[in-house]
């Protein structure tokens, strides 16, 4: 029996501009959706494909319709319609990871919930490929802001969601006015008789694809989750890392410069961590490896290529620090730990527009993935003192040679001293604690985490416009108080008290641009957690941001030293260098509005100009 050849994406002679996208993304070989999909998709046929969501089949469309579009030619060239909000967003921003290495494409996401102004920007300046829902679709066709004149290819994705969600006939509208001749791919997780008739009428000569997820994930791994929001990421690695006992742990990341990245921010946090990634060649790669094993290297940062078929029995946990683009990405990851009969815990890091992907591997694994409490101040001193007090006890056991060197030594410095045992001990103990201050942390008030809260951009997608901070309904909120008339408010208004931040202090401020924006998928408080967290400056002293496409504006006060400038143009928000520059349009400093009794604030409290503090 001859053995099956696994293809590689270079077989499927896609552009060097894609197949270094690919690598990038961590994808070593095609899945089966990927294989079978891809060939007749370049071949200019049409597909039925019916895979779950998970199985990769993003790439499967993706990597096709790009290849097949002229950048060049600044109008839709390709079509995606998917069931929600979330799945547009999250397609386009896959389309767009593909895209990287080809900088003349653009990927627009259009969906109802956001305002207009920004799609209408994005369909002027020229997006050859849109995702989006069915309506928003129909209303840019009716508007005339969308045209499909130049339409190559429409693709339909998870088109079971759409017939369960009532979409169907405004699908069959919008491929009535899309061209004839156009290519088309269409997937379903089921293929029940009206999804049939649809491909049957608008696929013709269709090739069927099928594909059956047998994807189980180990049992002996604990599987949890934490919604990013609110705390700073690296921060809530580092509350992780201290209050997990683990012996080693993989991070895993999307990209190459991600695991150089982390590994160089851990290190200097004090952990014994290294990258692993495509770029090292294969002595690097063993070595770092055999250092893994022998425990002189405690953390590896990796990509899933780096980490195929890795296998060190002391990795007690993997954290996916970003979410992989696939269910059998997850299950590879997550199989890293729990080996030889050994228990694992995985961690996974995930922002609310991930939620979906979540579900996936969820529905994909037959797993429930429990959300965990990121750890408080509180929690890690008190494993900071845990380990401190097993370390003396460690070295009254292991070392009683030198344990009674030092009682001879330590008697004769009371003797000389007068000080007690204990304020001797007390002192040796400051010593000992290093940089890893035990009593700060446990003494230092905890501020409440955002990360405990309900997410605001949860709350917007119900029906609210994206931006606006429009909130669901929850119970008991609409027995609360009009926020004028709330008392705590009232009273501190009567009081002469400070206003809080949405009521801006009177600073001189210049409006800076930053390199991230909504298809990125920031928010105004990661840009603020950033910005406070690196530089130093104060959030009331944050002024309005305001959120493009590609791009945002923030304020800060003027003056800044060239140090932070500096240092804000390298930060990086959702995987993002902020490139922090002065913004075109602004003429010169700003004032913020504010109420006349602070009029003679000259700055905000709490920002010194040139204290770059950053966390330990």
């Amino acid at each position: 029996m001859s053995a099956v050849v696994t293809p590689s994406f270079s077989d499927f002679k896609l552009l060097p501009e894609l197949l270094q996208a690919v690598a990038d993304v961590g994808y070593e070989t095609p899945s089966q959706i990927q294989a079978e999909s891809i060939p007749p998709l370049l071949e200019g046929r049409n597909i039925i494909g019916q895979a779950q969501t998970g199985t990769g089949k993003t790439a499967a469309f993706a990597l096709p319709l790009l290849q097949k579009l002229d950048a060049d030619k600044r109008f839709p060239q390709a079509l995606v319609l998917t069931p929600t909000r979330e799945l547009a967003l999250q397609v386009s921003e896959a389309i767009h990871s593909y895209a990287k290495h080809l900088p003349a494409l653009h990927v627009l996401p259009v969906y109802g919930g956001q305002g207009m102004d920004a799609q209408l920007r994005g369909l002027k300046r020229g997006a050859q490929v849109v995702v989006g829902t069915p309506g928003r679709v129909m209303d840019h066709l009716r508007r005339g802001s969308l045209k499909l004149d130049g339409l190559r290819m429409v693709v339909l994705d998870e088109a079971d969601e759409m017939l369960k969600m009532g979409f169907l006939e405004d699908v069959e509208w919008i491929l009535e006015h899309a061209p004839a001749e156009r290519q088309g791919a269409l997937f379903s997780a089921t293929m029940p008789d009206p999804i049939r008739r649809i491909a049957e009428r608008h696929l013709k000569d269709a090739v069927t694809i099928k594909v059956k997820t047998r994807t189980t994930t180990v049992e002996a791994v604990t599987q949890r989750y934490w919604q990013v929001s609110g705390l700073h990421k690296l921060d809530a690695l580092t509350r992780v890392l201290e209050t997990e006992a683990f012996e080693a742990i993989i991070i895993f990341v999307r990209t190459k410069t991600a695991t150089v990245e982390l590994a160089e921010k851990l290190e200097a946090r004090g952990y014994a961590a290294a990258a692993l990634n495509g770029d090292l060649n294969q002595t690097m790669r063993q070595k770092t490896v055999d250092r893994l094993k022998a425990g002189t290297l405690d953390i590896l940062v990796a990509t899933d290529v780096a980490a195929r078929g890795l296998d060190v029995q002391r990795v007690s946990h993997v954290i996916n620090y970003d979410i992989p683009h696939d269910v059998e990405a997850y299950v590879h990851r997550i199989g890293r730990t729990g080996r030889a009969g050994r228990t694992g815990q995985a961690i996974l890091f995930i922002s609310p527009r991930e939620i979906r992907m979540l579900k996936t591997i969820e529905r994909a694994t037959r797993q429930t993935i429990a959300p965990m409490r990121m750890p408080t101040r509180q929690d890690v001193a008190n494993r900071r003192i845990e380990i401190f007090k097993q370390r003396i006890t460690a070295a009254l056991v292991e070392q009683p040679e030198d344990v009674a060197f030092f009682e001879e030594l330590l008697e004769q410095f009371r003797n000389e001293s007068g000080e007690s045992a204990e304020r001797v001990a007390a002192a040796l103990a400051t010593l000992a604690q290093g940089d890893r201050s035990l009593r700060e942390l446990s003494t230092k008030p905890e501020r409440p985490e955002r990360a405990e809260r309900p997410d605001r951009e949860d709350r917007q997608d119900r029906g609210a416009a994206a931006g606006r901070g429009v909130r669901e309904d929850r119970p008991g909120r609409s027995d609360r108080a009009p926020r004028a008339d709330r008392p705590a408010r009232a009273a501190r208004e009567e009081r002469g008290e400070r206003p809080p931040r949405g009521e801006r202090l009177n600073i001189d401020a210049v409006r800076y641009r930053i390199n991230v924006g909504r298809q990125h998928g920031v928010r105004p408080q990661d840009i603020v957690g950033a910005i406070a967290n690196e530089a130093g400056i104060a959030g009331e002293a944050i002024g309005q941001i305001k959120l493009y496409d590609d791009s945002s504006t923030v304020e800060l006060p003027s003056g800044l030293p060239r140090d932070i400038i500096r240092l804000l143009k390298k930060v990086r928000v959702c995987d993002q260098k902020l490139d922090l520059r002065p913004d075109d349009e602004e003429a010169g400093p700003r004032g913020f509005q504010a109420p006349r009794a602070n009029r003679n604030k000259k700055a905000p409290r709490g920002f010194r100009p040139g204290d770059a503090r950053r966390r330990k």
